[in-house]
């Protein structure tokens, strides 16, 4: 993570530490300069989102609109609009790395 970088509402993260290491996630909640909640619609579901250390976290600099305006419209989201966005992020990734050759 870049200092000086914190996380917003609605952003993609790859998690880096913990069992669910090398997975994508949305930030569904900010707590504070250090914490924030994580859910990926998946394995964990908006009502039982996982609260991480933001030093253990990449930023993806990518905000996804729908999840911020879903959350500021209702103060939820779906689970199916949190996988959407983190499989949509997967197969972006996963083209990029075959037009590499990887």
């Amino acid at each position: 993570m870049k200092l000086g970088s914190s996380p917003q509402v609605g952003q993609l993260v790859r998690i880096l530490k913990g069992k669910d290491a090398g997975e994508a996630a949305v930030v569904i909640k900010v707590i504070d300069s250090r914490f924030v909640y994580i859910a990926d619609g998946d394995k964990r579901r908006f009502d039982a989102p996982k609260k991480k250390n933001i030093q253990h976290l990449e930023l993806i600099p990518f905000i996804s609109s729908e999840v911020v305006d879903s959350l500021e419209e209702t103060g939820r989201v779906t689970n199916g609009k949190l996988r959407f966005v983190v499989m949509k992020y997967g197969a972006s990734a996963g083209s990029s790395a075959n037009e590499r050759g990887d």
